[in-house]
């Protein structure tokens, strides 16, 4: 659906109705919240108000893989959480070293650092049984780790001026979270109101609205059921559970819709090649595989962490490729980055090239490389 949506996207946005498509997500349809965003826009509602939940479940995801998944101990955090670092911190170098000669394009170095994992998994899942149960958990580990540096990225970096009051309202808020969670309070609708109330002073203090959505999902009661996501006796996966559906076939397919579009009129292969698309689609397809897969060989090499189960180095090179899709959180750094309408045109088309590239050299890899063979040992 997110890859449908986004291609609807990009034919409307390249159509007669490409105005309408403006005029709709620009329409205005609710009041001014705070001053800095001015009154909301049907965009506005979908970046600031639709994704705070889909950070929600990200929080809910990452909460549950530390404490009772596959991120519970060090020894299965050490491989995802080096290929996630090095596959951030690779793309930056990359996207830095192309573009950042202009100080103007220096903001954009965070776009080609995060992972869409929805994306990736959806391509992954195409090969079927091709790609060992092994590889499947490790890109979604990865993914999840990014997700956690994503987050980091856009409260430290993409942060312009602090309302204090606001901020210290958000902090209390939170507190009181937590004390509910302390003393066990398992039902889920005070979290849900004080949530609401954590997203408003979180939009008011000038931290992007989304990180609220984070900060309350740690916040949630939860109890280790052993991987039941609709336990009745945890609070969290009773509301990871709830939410996964309107975000995979809501929340995200509509942000793909909203942020997607943009009109190929007029573009020549020098706008293609120009330093900001260029830089973010080679720190996506690049930097992605250079520093994920290297990572993981290292690592692999030094004994600190064993390679994916049943899974050859080089269907690691395509799950590495296939972390180069960046395009919901790319596509969310790139509007914090950039505000700009021709800025913006530039962040989705290179977006759009690196994840392309990405999908389509994952799945060429991954469907013809051989995997590893299982020696089976038998005695008589």
């Amino acid at each position: 659906m997110l890859m449908a949506a986004a291609a609807v996207a990009m034919i409307i946005a390249n159509s007669p109705i490409a105005a309408s498509y403006s005029h709709i997500l620009h329409l205005i349809i609710g009041p001014e919240l705070t001053p800095k965003l001015g009154p909301m826009t049907v965009h506005l509602w979908i970046n600031d108000g639709l994704m705070a939940i889909f950070f929600l479940l990200v929080g809910l995801e990452i909460k549950r893989e530390f404490v009772d998944g596959h991120l519970s101990t060090w020894p299965d955090r050490a491989l995802p959480m080096v290929a996630a670092a090095a596959g951030m911190i690779v793309p930056a170098i990359i996207y830095l070293a192309v573009a950042g000669g202009d100080p103007a394009l220096q903001r954009g170095w965070a776009i080609p650092a995060a992972t869409d994992i929805a994306f990736a998994i959806g391509v992954l899942a195409l090969l079927g049984s091709r790609a060992p149960a092994s590889l499947k958990l490790f890109l979604t580990t990865v993914a999840i780790v990014d997700d956690m540096g994503a987050v980091a990225i856009i409260a430290l970096f993409y942060t312009a001026e602090l309302n204090i009051d606001a901020l210290t309202a958000a902090g209390g808020i939170w507190l009181v979270m937590m004390m509910l969670n302390r003393f066990r309070v398992n039902a889920l609708w005070p979290y849900l109101i004080l949530a609401a109330l954590l997203w408003y002073a979180t939009l008011l203090s000038g931290v992007h609205a989304t990180i609220a959505g984070v900060m309350a999902a740690f916040a949630i009661p939860f109890r280790r059921t052993f991987a039941a996501p609709d336990a009745e006796d945890s609070t969290l996966h009773r509301l990871e559970h709830a939410l996964v559906k309107p975000v995979a076939f809501f929340i995200v397919p509509i942000f793909g819709f909203a942020n997607a579009g943009v009109s190929l009129a007029g573009i020549s292969l020098a706008a293609l090649i120009a330093p900001l698309p260029l830089g973010i689609a080679m720190g996506l397809f690049l930097g992605k595989q250079l520093g994920i897969f290297t990572s993981v060989w290292i690592v692999v090499k030094l004994g600190i962490a064993a390679r994916p189960a049943h899974a050859s180095w080089m269907q690691v090179y395509g799950v590495a490729l296939l972390c180069g899709i960046g395009f919901t959180m790319s596509l969310f750094i790139g509007g914090l980055a950039f505000t700009g309408a021709d800025q913006g045109d530039a962040v989705k088309i290179g977006v759009l090239m690196g994840s392309i590239l990405s999908a389509i050299s994952g799945y060429l890899i991954l469907r013809f490389a051989v995997p590893q063979k299982v020696i089976i040992e038998s005695t008589i």
